[in-house]
């Protein structure tokens, strides 16, 4: 996973804002032929989880699901995944994220404390849906 410290900032800040409850993205970019991924943009998307379940489940509807492969295919790019923040849990895929998740897809998730962002990392699910596997975040100016 290639990313620019500027889609790092965008995410910490969207983290940071959203906080207690978990914040989420669409990460859009281009998959190489050696199924490399190198992130161009990021659309935050408003958490439409129940409010009482904000803080440690988020919600991304199949209308902005299917906005953003319009949008993607228009713009010549490839849907790569989607982010996320942890809210005073670790940045490390729960179970109910394993539940929901879909192969290939990337999963970046950022750990904040008391409103402040710290970890970042990047997880893709096994194909067979057994555990995630964590992919290493290329970091570029």
């Amino acid at each position: 996973m290639h990313l620019k410290q500027e889609h790092i900032d965008q995410i910490n800040k969207h983290a940071e804002e959203d906080y207690p409850h978990e914040c989420c993205g669409i990460v859009f970019g281009r998959l190489g032929e050696d199924q490399s991924k190198a992130v161009s943009e990021l659309l935050p998307i408003s958490n439409s989880r129940e409010e009482q379940a904000r803080h440690n489940r988020f919600l991304i509807t199949s209308e902005d699901i299917m906005r953003s492969e319009l949008y993607a295919r228009k713009h010549k790019l490839d849907v790569l995944g989607f982010y996320h923040s942890h809210p005073d849990h670790p940045a490390r895929p729960s179970a109910f994220d394993l539940e929901h998740a879909w192969p290939t897809y990337s999963y970046l998730i950022v750990a904040v404390a008391q409103r402040r962002a710290g970890e970042l990392t990047s997880w893709e699910l096994n194909s067979d849906r057994s555990a995630f596997h964590s992919e290493t975040i290329n970091r570029e100016d």
